[in-house]
């Protein structure tokens, strides 16, 4: 780790993996949530505990507003992104459903369901992107059955950086009553998202990345209705009807038993303003200016081939690239 002296002349090229630096807001939030507060959420009434309760209620409230959900309660907080898909997978789930979804997914969706396939009778289908990395909404429409009860789709490639049209894939899985997930892992905070007009049933996405959070945040949102067919993958403590050994069932506490992250969300709901106050669509337009400037670049170097669309507004700003003669690990 570079000194903070030197934080200024270090280019750091692993955003996809998690972002940094942080804004200075985050960095503040955490370390008053930890050196001042000290509270869990919804475990006291004193002071502090309060001051962190209104915390991770704005968390809620500035993530259901960035991707206009109706309800900040239907934004629940997990640890991270492949947290919230193994609840969205492994909760909704039952033997015998059949999910369409794509060769461009990350381990977070593939993994789970190979396990569902092995240990539940879930079936899959698996439709295949094209070279750019896009995948054809026909093509996800046809590969549908009477038994498919998920269409699971990323929105953005983390290897070719290519943005697939949700909006389209939603449409026709409402119009189906097929329950469609999203993982926003690299989109969320670089991509304008609405969950309403994509006809999202659930989104699922980490805090630490285009949010600018954490590590050790994430999120699912939880459509309208989904929760009657979504079954929490753990129960336990939730500070709320402490006298019933049943799970509660209001959201969020039915998916989020045990102590919150608090210095983790509390730093999420500083990067989540920070988004706002700097907007969706302006960072997206300076990101695509210099992913543009990258892709040019590294196009006019010989013996370099490029992965993903070579238009900056068709992607998000992950570039992947390999050098002729060079095994990608000594170049990286």
């Amino acid at each position: 780790m570079p000194e903070p002296h030197l934080e200024s002349q270090r280019i750091y090229l692993d955003n996809a993996a998690t972002s940094w630096p942080k804004p200075p807001e985050v960095y503040a939030a955490v370390e008053r949530a930890m050196r001042v507060l000290g509270a869990p959420a919804g475990r006291g009434t004193y002071h502090e505990a309060a001051e962190v309760e209104r915390g991770v209620a704005d968390a809620r409230r500035r993530i259901a507003r960035l991707i206009n959900a109706a309800d900040p309660r239907r934004v629940i907080f997990t640890s991270n992104g492949t947290d919230s898909l193994n609840l969205a997978l492994h909760g909704l789930l039952r033997p015998g459903d059949h999910v369409v979804t794509t060769v461009a997914e990350h381990n977070s969706v593939l993994r789970p369901l190979h396990f569902l396939r092995q240990h539940r009778d879930v079936t899959a289908t698996y439709v295949p992107c094209d070279a750019a990395g896009f995948v054809d909404p026909d093509a996800i429409r046809q590969a549908i059955t009477d038994r498919t009860r998920l269409i699971a789709v990323v929105h953005a490639s983390n290897v070719t950086g290519a943005v697939q049209p949700i909006e389209t894939i939603g449409q026709f899985a409402s119009e189906r009553g097929i329950r469609f997930l999203v993982d926003a892992a690299q989109s969320l905070g670089h991509v304008e998202l609405d969950v309403r007009q994509s006809h999202i049933d659930m989104l699922a996405a980490p805090g630490h990345k285009g949010l600018l959070g954490p590590l050790g945040t994430g999120v699912l949102y939880v459509g309208e209705g989904v929760e009657a067919e979504l079954l929490p993958t753990r129960q336990g403590g939730t500070g709320t009807t402490s006298e019933s050994e049943s799970q509660p069932e209001s959201l969020p506490d039915r998916y989020e038993s045990g102590n919150h992250n608090v210095p983790g969300l509390l730093g999420l709901a500083a990067g989540v303003r920070f988004v706002e106050q700097h907007g969706v669509a302006r960072l997206r337009a300076d990101a695509a200016s210099l992913t543009q400037r990258l892709l040019d670049g590294l196009a006019a170097i010989e013996k370099v081939q490029l992965f993903g669309p070579r238009d900056s507004t068709a992607r998000i700003g992950v570039v992947s690239f390999r050098l002729a003669g060079l095994d990608p690990h000594d170049l990286a």
